[in-house]
Formats: structure tokens, C-alpha cells, sequence
């Protein structure tokens, strides 16, 4: 126990106090304060092996921990909280809670080891931004950045160590309805928001008392589910699991993401929960990352109902083996470990890994410095949902919206129209711009369209609102179905009316928050309700119409496309919604958003992506027999990449400065770009590359860098992208991330369809 002792006094940390008697503070920090490991090593030495597994438990809260417990449950939660076998905490809110939660383990645990509390914080704390698919569409990382910087500032401020973002599944369907919370379907874009958001939420220093530590998301494969369907099955190759769906992971990992959690699916028959490739082999192992991979909810457990484990205890020791550390909900590791390793069946030096990655990201985030250094009520005052952190809000909200059509003009909008109609259930809705994963947004507190539309017009602009009809019926909350209203239209015939009296009528109309999210998969992705029927009789009336998307996936909107004269794509923009689409729908902001999605002509297209196979029949023979459907054409209805402005665009044709690039070497590739309008606009230029041949076939084409360019009417800026030989990697035949020699081609433009390209060849000796 001497020994014991003095070691723990060398350790450097004020909050961990032996049998309580001992006590640890700066003024005892050694030589070894800055030994990471060696802290480490010294708390794992002191700890049993039922403490070790605490660490490694995660408990949800939702109830009142200094209360009287309600349920056999909650006094079981609490016990273990007191003997030290809680390592984490999720759900738990506000910094007043926090601090009583921690207390139960600071005051009554043997070792004193402080909780790490986690939420999902995916797109704002109490000020909303926009749902992450829509932010995706600014392109603007420094944007990105700062919304999850000001997400992790008042969540900080509200108690939280730790969020459950970013999600960087890479998705292919508009069907999945988790498709809002993640970055799209390319993996290079997908890649560099991943970096942008860790960046935000964990900044340069995670015992900062304004960062949290980020979790990257769902370690893998989880945006591939068959026909859409959240939680289904995955099947895909070798090949497409490393060049499509790992690359935001291990960008994530680069960038230093604190914690991984794992998916719900499995791949090719192993559950991703259970998959010791991925996680031991792969993310530990090969990429070196030292953090902690998380269950996601009840995760472990699900392997009995998969199939793959006969009951918790054998899901505990499969999951441990495969390098899950922290099991979440799934109250399998609290079950079985302590037997598995006892009976021999697991190795504790298994068990000690985990811990010590726990125990290393506790550490980093300063907890044992001070365990209460989050649960200050004072700052949750001061910080939260205030006026700076609302423009800020308002800006990245106009930054992400993208303008789909403009027919003849129609956008922007005169302040002083004399008379405007704003039509749609979701016209003066304050509660789908708040989107689904909320966090502690309020329900019912954004601005909505109508309110923004009111706040911008003129004196002297007769403005008619009509909500048409109701889009959802019943309660709406995270975990009820959404009803969606089949009976009642009778909003219709004023809503026609009020359109007669009107020059222009802007018509809101997608989905509630509650239709996209977890476990909101569909069928269709059109207009549910009577939305459609609504559109067509106020179209017969007044064409003059400006379509206000809002919704979490791409849509089906055919024939919006093919009928209204202008298309404005806004998500759901969170806090600031309604000013941020008044901003662009009166022109006071330049649309510059481009879609980090393509939108089908028919869901029948789904799973859709710009970034095909060639396949060997790719093209129209005039014939049946070629890669297509019969009733629709290949092409999307707006591609990946896509977005307009107030203003247009000039490209010059691409030029590189040499016509073969070796190993070591570096060819340029640039556009000229003019602003041939007559309003101030940025674009976002975009390079993709085409492999012509390789060891494994490759897609049509793949984005391989943008730049936002921001220009006057009539000025010109050359832009520049550097090609290099591990740009052109990939995952070869070989196994392994390599560039092979071969032909290229060079696009630079404004979206996905840019046909003209530069040759270039890679010669390797």
C-alpha cells in the first residue's frame, strides 16, 4: 500500500483520493506531471478489476440522482455510481446536474475517478444551426467549424465533456433517414468536414473550458443499409468499405477525434459492434489512434438478436475482443466481464486497454485536475443562446442554403413588391427549422419563414398568409411516429384565394423535422400529405411561385423542377431560419450553397450518387440494352455539386502545367473564373478527376478539391489546385492504398456534370 500510495501522489491530479484520507493537489505535481501514460499507468495499478469495468459502463440519466430513486433500476444506477463502476454518464443536463452527479461519485467512490458526461450535440446545444447535411451545403469549412465550436462553448458551459458528433457516415440514399445528420455522399467532402467539425468541437486544447471532446461516427458502413432502412443489413466489398466509406474516419482520426463509436449494422455478416478488424486491427492497430470506441446505444446487446451471441455475456466478450471500450445502455460488459475474465475467457489485459483509453481522455479533458470544471452555472448564464451566438447562427444558416432555379429572374425578391402570398404548412412553422436531433433547442423557438419574410418586406407590402394544410398530425417528438395528415384539406380553397390576390407567392413546403432522423427511413421522398395537391391548385392560379424547400434528404421534386420558375433548397436552418431565408430570398446574401447531395428524378433511382461505376454498357445504343432504367433518365435532377447564384460564372478551359506527373513531383491545375454577372458572388470551384484504368474499376469521376472564390462583377481570378501522386490514391488490387500509373482526366467547374477535362498521365519508373 506504500508503494501504492506514493505513486499516486506522483501522478499530478487534485480529485483522486484514496480510501478518503488521501489527498492529491498541484502542489505535489513531480517531474512526471507531463507523463501521460505514467498517470495512467499509476491510477490503472490502484484500480480492482470491478472498478475497471465501471469505467467502461456508461449509464443513461434522465432521472434525479440526489433524489429518491423511483425504480429498482435507478437504485441499482446510483449504488454503482457510488462503488466507482460508473465510468460515464450520458443525458444528464445542465450544470447544477452535472456537478450533483459528479459529487455522488467524488464524495462516495474509493478512487475518486470523475465521470465523463456525453450528449448528442450534433448541430447546436441551445442555438440551433443548420441539420449537418444542410450545413455541408456552405462547402464552408471555417463555418462549419465555428457552429461546432459555438455548439461545444454552451454545452461546456452546460456541464458536458463530450458529444456524440460528428457523424461522417458517408450515404447514397435519400430513403435513410439519418442522411441529414452526415456530410453526404462523397468521401473526399465527407473527409474534410469531419476535420473541419473535430476542429470546432475539440479546438486546440480539450481541457479548455469552451471544448468538448468529439465522437466520430458510425464506425462503418452505416449509411449503406439495404433499400435504406435505418439498422438494416450492409453488404459491400473490401473495396468499397476503404474507398468510400473509411476516408472520413481516418481523417477523422488524423485530426486527433478523441472517441469513435460504433454502428448499429453489420458488414458481410459481422456486426460492426463485434468487428475486431475494424476496430483492433484497423483503427487501433494500423492508424495508431489511442483514443476510446463507444457502443452506440444498447449496441452489444443487439448482437443476441442479430445472431451472433448466444446471451450479455457472450456479447461482452466478443465485443471486448473486438475492441469496443465503453459499452453504452447495453448493460452487457456489467453482466459478464467480471466472470469472462475470471472463468479465463478474456484476457484482462483486454480489459486494462480499454481502461487506460478511457482513463487517457478523461485526463486530456482535465478532469482529474478538477472534475467539476464544466458544471459552472455562472458561465450556462452567460454563454448559452445569446445574441452573438444567434447571428453567428443566422450566418452559417443563409451560408448553406442553395438556389436551385431562378427562371426568368424571379429571386431575388423586391423589399417593396406590392403584394406577396406565403403559402405551406410549414410557412410559419417554428419547430421543423429546429430539425431533429435537437439537443436542447426549444421547441417552437426559431424564426420561421413568414417571420423572417415580415421583418424584411416594406411598409407598404400587402402580404397574405395561408398555411393551406397541415402537414403532420398528433405529437411530434423524437421517438413518436410521425402521423402524417391524410384527411383534412380543407386550408386549400383560401390558400387559392389568397394566391389570386398576389404577385408572387412563396410556397414553404418538404418535410416535418420529425420525417428524417434516427429510425425515420422512407418509402418516398416526395411531398407527403396533401403538399403536392396544394402546390398544383395554387400553381393553376398564380405561376409566379418561389418553392422554399425544407426537409433533411433530397426529395423528389420533378415537378417542381419542371414547372415553377424559382427553387430555393434552405434545409432546416436551425435557430435563425426565417431571417437566414429572407436574407437570400430578398438578396441581402448571394446564394453561394452547393448540394453535398444529388437529388434523383424518382426515388426509384435510390441509392444515387454521382460518383458511379462506368459499368460496361454505359451509354445510350439506341437500344434496350444498356445500363439505365426505362422511365427515367441517368442523370439526376440536380446534381451533386450544384447550387446558382444572383450572378453567373465564367470558366476557362483547364490548364496544367505539365501533361505527366511522377512520384515526388507536383502538377498544378487551374481555371481562369470570371464573375460575368452583374452582382458581387462567390463560387465554389470544384476539381475532379477521372482514373481511366486501374487494378479495380473506378468511378466516372471523383471530387478532389474545392475553393470558395468570392468576386466582383467583371473580375477574374485564376484558381489553382495542386495535383500530387497521393491525391490519385486509392485502394488497389493489391490491398493497400497506392497510385497506380495510368491516364486521367482533369475537370475543373461548377458541379459534378463539368464535361471538359485536361489529360494528364502518371509514370512511375
Amino acid at each position: 500500500m506504500e508503494i501504492r500510495l506514493k505513486r499516486l501522489l506522483n501522478i499530478g491530479f487534485g480529485s483522486l483520493i484514496i480510501m478518503g484520507s488521501i489527498a492529491c493537489n498541484n502542489e505535489k505535481l513531480t517531474k512526471h506531471e507531463d507523463d501521460l501514460e505514467t498517470k495512467i499507468d499509476s491510477v490503472l495499478s490502484l484500480m480492482t478489476l470491478k472498478e475497471k469495468i465501471g469505467q467502461m459502463n456508461q449509464y443513461s440519466g434522465g432521472w434525479e440522482v440526489t433524489g429518491t430513486p423511483s425504480d429498482i433500476d435507478t437504485q441499482t444506477k446510483l449504488e454503482k455510481l457510488k462503488n466507482g463502476e460508473v465510468g460515464s454518464m450520458l443525458n444528464v443536463l445542465t450544470a447544477k446536474e452535472t456537478r450533483e452527479a459528479q459529487e455522488v461519485v467524488m464524495t462516495h467512490s474509493r478512487l475518486k475517478i470523475p465521470l465523463i458526461f456525453g450528449y448528442d450535440v450534433i448541430h447546436g446545444y441551445k442555438t440551433m444551426f443548420p441539420i449537418p447535411l444542410g450545413e455541408s451545403a456552405s462547402w464552408d469549412l471555417n463555418a462549419m467549424e465555428k457552429s461546432a465550436q459555438i455548439a461545444a462553448k454552451e454545452a461546456a458551459a452546460s456541464g458536458q465533456h463530450w458529444t456524440f458528433a460528428p457523424m461522417v457516415d458517408v450515404s447514397r440514399d435519400a430513403r435513410w433517414g439519418r442522411i441529414m445528420e452526415g456530410s453526404g455522399e462523397d468521401p473526399f467532402l465527407a473527409s474534410k468536414i469531419a476535420v473541419a467539425r473535430v476542429k470546432g468541437f475539440q479546438g486546440d486544447d480539450l481541457a479548455s473550458e469552451n471544448t468538448i471532446a468529439a465522437c466520430a461516427k458510425h464506425f462503418a458502413g452505416y449509411g449503406f443499409g439495404e433499400a435504406g432502412r435505418d439498422y438494416n443489413t450492409v453488404n459491400i466489398g473490401e473495396h468499397e468499405l476503404q474507398n468510400s466509406i473509411l476516408p472520413p474516419f481516418k481523417a477523422a482520426a488524423n485530426a486527433g477525434v478523441a472517441t469513435f463509436m460504433n454502428a448499429f449494422n453489420e458488414i458481410d455478416g459481422t456486426p460492426a459492434t463485434a468487428d475486431k478488424y475494424l476496430q483492433r486491427d484497423l483503427l487501433k492497430g494500423e492508424w495508431g489512434w489511442d483514443g476510446f470506441m463507444v457502443s452506440d446505444w444498447g449496441s452489444i446487446a443487439e448482437l443476441i438478436p442479430h445472431g451472433f451471441a448466444k446471451d450479455r455475456t457472450d456479447a461482452a466478450r466478443i465485443a471486448v475482443e473486438a475492441g469496443s471500450d465503453m459499452d453504452m445502455e447495453g448493460r452487457a460488459y456489467e453482466v459478464g466481464l467480471e466472470t469472462l475474465v475470471h472463468e479465463n475467457k478474456v484476457d484482462v489485459a483486454l480489459i486494462d486497454d480499454a481502461v487506460k483509453r478511457i482513463l487517457r481522455v478523461k485526463f486530456r479533458l482535465g478532469l482529474f485536475d478538477d472534475p467539476y470544471r464544466y458544471s459552472n452555472t455562472e458561465r450556462e448564464k452567460s454563454e448559452v443562446y445569446t445574441n452573438e451566438n444567434r447571428d453567428i447562427a443566422r450566418d452559417v444558416a443563409k451560408k448553406s442554403i442553395v438556389l436551385l432555379k431562378n427562371q426568368n429572374h424571379i429571386l431575388p425578391l423586391d423589399k417593396n413588391i406590392k403584394s406577396l402570398a406565403v403559402i405551406g404548412p410549414l410557412a410559419n412553422d417554428k419547430d421543423t427549422p429546429i430539425g431533429n436531433w435537437r439537443a436542447q433547442g426549444e421547441a417552437n423557438s426559431a424564426i420561421s419563414v413568414f417571420e423572417g419574410i415580415q421583418d424584411a418586406i416594406g411598409d407598404d407590402t400587402r402580404i397574405f398568409y395561408e398555411k393551406g394544410v397541415d402537414l403532420g398530425v398528433g405529437e411530434r417528438s423524437f421517438l413518436a411516429p410521425l402521423k402524417i395528415n391524410t384527411t383534412n384539406k380543407t386550408g386549400i380553397e383560401s390558400a387559392v384565394k389568397a394566391a389570386k390576390l398576389a404577385e408572387v407567392v412563396v410556397m414553404v413546403l418538404g418535410e416535418d423535422a420529425f420525417q428524417s432522423g434516427e429510425g425515420r427511413s422512407q418509402t418516398q421522398i416526395s411531398f407527403a400529405g396533401f403538399q403536392q395537391e396544394l402546390l398544383e391548385a395554387v400553381y393553376a392560379v398564380n405561376k409566379n411561385i418561389v418553392l422554399v424547400l425544407m426537409n433533411g434528404r433530397p426529395m423528389e421534386i420533378s415537378w417542381s423542377a419542371a414547372h415553377l420558375p424559382g427553387i430555393l433548397e434552405v434545409w432546416q436552418l436551425g435557430s435563425e431560419h426565417g431571417h437566414a431565408v429572407a436574407d437570400v430570398l430578398f438578396g441581402n446574401y448571394n446564394p453561394s450553397g452547393k448540394l453535398p447531395v444529388s437529388f434523383p428524378r424518382s426515388v426509384g433511382q435510390e441509392p444515387f450518387y454521382y460518383n458511379q461505376k462506368n459499368t460496361g454498357r454505359p451509354a445510350d445504343n439506341g437500344e434496350v440494352t444498356f445500363s439505365h432504367h426505362t422511365d427515367a433518365s441517368n442523370d439526376p435532377l440536380f446534381a451533386f455539386g450544384f447550387g446558382l447564384s444572383y450572378t453567373t460564372f465564367k470558366y476557362s478551359e483547364v490548364k496544367l502545367s505539365a501533361s505527366t506527373l511522377k512520384p515526388g513531383e507536383t502538377v498544378t491545375a487551374s481555371v481562369a473564373l470570371t464573375n460575368s454577372g452583374n452582382r458581387s458572388g462567390k463560387e465554389v470551384v470544384q476539381l475532379y478527376m477521372r482514373d481511366l484504368v486501374g487494378s479495380i474499376t473506378r468511378p466516372i469521376k471523383e471530387l478532389k478539391g474545392f475553393e470558395m472564390v468570392s468576386l466582383e462583377p467583371g473580375e477574374s481570378k485564376t484558381v489553382t489546385f495542386e495535383i500530387t501522386p497521393e491525391l490519385l490514391q486509392f485502394y488497389t488490387a493489391n490491398k493497400k492504398w497506392e497510385t497506380e500509373a495510368g491516364d486521367f482526366h482533369v475537370f475543373i467547374g461548377s458541379d459534378s456534370r463539368v464535361s471538359t477535362f485536361a489529360e494528364l498521365e502518371y509514370v512511375t519508373p
